[in-house]
């Protein structure tokens, strides 16, 4: 069904209720002037007669005039208690009724010289109470659909000022989420680049040019990889590992020998976007607590797949495990900030865990969606 549409100035005219009201009064009661002609004038065959005509015309002049108090009554009697409204309104019903009965009659004996028709005033007075009671209900029908419109009109108002405020609050959530994302991202930089500048500092101080050079190349080339990134955005899991062997490469200049590095990654898994440098700080974390301390360096194996509808990454190291985290907790700002981007970006629906075996070394586990939407049944740790 086609919506009906109003021009401007029907708006304003049924948003007028006085307007309205008059209106409707003189359609009504001249409606019934027909009625009473095409029912009584011309049943009786008293077309012909000009007085019985116009009195049809009268009988509605004194029905406007006589039906226009029974509105003010309505209004004031509009919030009393169902009871004492219907009797106030019968009361006025009853009054109007018999008035107009009186007049209507007094009228016509004195407009067709008929007399004698008092005997009939019952009759005269139930049609009237009939046409009363008829217009007490089309006037209340009407009053209570404009109420209904009314409060539909307030809660469609409502709901949609809900719905920009609940807009606005959701836009600036997002504006704050991507703030938060850009300040983790922009504190690892400055922590990785004084790390990497010490050592170059080191290797020129040993007058070690050939490394020290090697490290400059590296390190500008992952830095552009840095800038070139949104913090906000995703990259794939490949472009992930890419930087991740190009920071380890920088350490492996650092470190020669002593740093023995592993990638197992599955092909399956390498489309699927991360957040990017989000590894980097884990690589970091194992270089300065399992790699550097040790005189003889250590191993860092990264393995990355696919299970089901989510990525696992893991990340070991063969330092000390659990003997080295005794004396100072492993991780610092580096894995506080993975843990904070990992919840700003998949909010409850990622793992994090970290693992401690003696002797052996630790195992950083992140688990991750894979289609890049939140897994409410994933647990948060």
């Amino acid at each position: 069904m086609s919506n009906v549409t109003f021009s401007p100035w029907a708006k304003r005219f049924v948003s007028d209720t006085n307007a309205l009201f008059w209106a409707l009064q003189v359609l009504g009661w001249f409606g019934l002037s027909l009625i009473s002609f095409f029912s009584l004038t011309l049943w009786y065959d008293q077309q012909t007669q000009l007085t019985y005509v116009g009195h049809t015309l009268v009988q509605s002049l004194l029905g406007i005039l006589v039906s226009w108090p029974l509105r003010p009554l309505s209004h004031k009697v509009w919030e009393m208690s169902f009871w004492r409204r219907f009797s106030w309104l019968s009361l006025g019903i009853f009054i109007a009724s018999g008035v107009w009965a009186l007049l209507r009659i007094t009228t016509f004996m004195a407009m067709t010289g008929e007399e004698g028709l008092w005997p009939d005033f019952g009759g005269w007075l139930f049609g009237s109470i009939l046409i009363f009671v008829s217009w007490a209900s089309f006037y209340h029908g009407i009053k209570y659909y404009q109420l209904l419109q009314s409060e539909h009109s307030r809660l469609l108002m409502i709901a949609a000022s809900n719905k920009e405020e609940q807009l606005k609050r959701a836009q600036a959530e997002t504006v704050a989420r991507e703030a938060q994302l850009k300040m983790l991202r922009y504190q690892l930089n400055p922590h990785f680049l004084f790390n990497t500048l010490n050592a170059i500092s080191s290797l020129v101080q040993s007058q070690d040019e050939n490394k020290a050079n090697s490290m400059i190349v590296q390190l500008s080339r992952f830095l552009r990889y840095s800038l070139d990134n949104d913090p906000v955005g995703r990259v794939t899991l490949k472009e992930e590992i890419d930087a991740l062997q190009l920071y380890l490469s920088i350490e492996k200049t650092r470190f020669g020998d002593r740093l023995e590095l592993d990638f197992d990654v599955d092909p399956d898994a390498q489309d699927i976007r991360i957040p990017s440098l989000i590894l980097q700080p884990l690589a970091e974390n194992a270089i300065k607590y399992a790699i550097a301390p040790m005189e003889n360096g250590g191993k860092i194996k990264v393995k990355a797949s696919q299970k089901g509808d989510s990525l696992l990454v893991e990340l070991s190291d063969s330092g000390p495990g659990l003997e080295l985290s005794d004396k100072g907790s492993r991780g610092g700002v580096g894995l506080r900030n993975t843990i904070d981007r990992l919840h700003a970006s998949y909010g409850d629906s990622y793992k994090f865990t970290i693992k401690h075996r003696m002797g052996v070394g630790t195992t950083v586990s992140m688990q991750v969606p894979s289609n890049n939407i939140q897994l409410a049944s994933i647990e948060s740790y």
